[in-house]
């Protein structure tokens, strides 16, 4: 398990892509603790998927171990996560080709779109290069409870 209190946890996953497994998980865990809507689930480890995904496979040139630090937190009115590794400088929301989608699925240019779907299913996602390090940060605003009668 992270570590961290009950609204906040960051873990510490190896650049393997076995490790989004463990980190879903986490993400359940996370979001049933603090009672969000399950369906937040789902929506951050489809973008852990992509960003992970990317850098395990592109952002490592030596082969070796690295570690990819992600933190979740919520206040109550927002999920954010931030993702954080010492990878190869890239900025997805700006460098990541955008997806012809006019185009037929089998004459699309792979790549894309995983980075679309990132964009579309959060309120926020920004980037920053900090130092040797790449800093993604992601958040959904939480839909306020309807009040009952």
């Amino acid at each position: 398990m992270g570590e961290g209190n009950e609204n906040r946890v960051e873990l510490v996953l190896v650049n393997d892509l076995a490790e989004l497994e463990r980190l879903a998980a986490e993400v359940e865990a996370f979001i049933e603790r603090n009672d969000l809507p399950p369906g937040l689930a789902f929506t951050f480890n489809l973008c852990f998927d992509e960003l992970i995904t990317n850098t395990v496979s592109y952002g490592y040139k030596d082969g070796g171990p690295h570690d990819i630090h992600v933190r979740l937190s919520t206040d109550g009115t927002e999920m954010r996560a931030e993702v954080e590794d010492d990878g190869e400088a890239f900025n997805p929301f700006e460098e990541a080709p955008p997806p012809d989608l006019s185009a037929d699925i089998d004459e699309r240019r792979v790549g894309g779109l995983g980075v679309f779907l990132v964009r579309k299913t959060m309120d926020h996602a920004a980037y920053r290069r900090n130092g040797n390090r790449n800093l993604v940060v992601l958040a959904k605003t939480l839909a306020p409870m309807a009040e009952l009668p």
